[in-house]
């Protein structure tokens, strides 16, 4: 794996979990939001990443198999709704009551949304590191070339 690809994988990885925060700051904005333009309560939205693999197609000659089964990095492969259904909470004077008094609220639950914002910016962090540190490597290799 050479050093450009160092800097590659590190990259993916930062925007991965930057998307993912995103996408957590979304869900944490939209907890109280009860009418969507879908209908119905806001759903939380969850980040799937998937491992980003060689291009092998462009690759000339022989792969080894070390460097075969080598990935890329990391990429966001969808963002899915969270199925969970929503919560009901018993407010008769809310505009979006139903009949009983309930109102249906997003399945957003904030202690669980700033636990995976503190998990995010721990992944940002060390991808940063891992950026920093190749850097380093990069600089010491071009110092013993002069």
């Amino acid at each position: 794996m050479g050093t450009y690809s160092n800097f590659d994988v590190t990259a993916s990885g930062l925007t991965a979990q930057r998307l993912r925060m995103d996408v957590i700051s979304n869900n944490l904005a939209n907890s109280n939001t009860t009418r969507t333009p879908q209908g119905g309560p806001y759903k939380r939205q969850q980040v799937i990443f998937e491992e980003r693999l060689r291009d092998t197609i462009n690759h000339q000659g022989p792969i080894p198999r070390e460097v075969e089964s080598l990935g890329q990095g990391v990429r966001v492969s969808a963002i899915v709704e969270d199925q969970t259904p929503p919560l009901m909470v018993y407010n008769p004077s809310h505009p979006d009551a139903d009949a009983n008094g309930f109102v249906k609220m997003p399945n957003v639950n904030s202690m669980y949304e700033m636990v995976d914002m503190m998990s995010a910016t721990r992944a940002y962090e060390a991808n940063i590191a891992a950026f920093n540190a190749a850097k380093a490597m990069a600089n010491k290799a071009l110092e013993i070339g002069r």
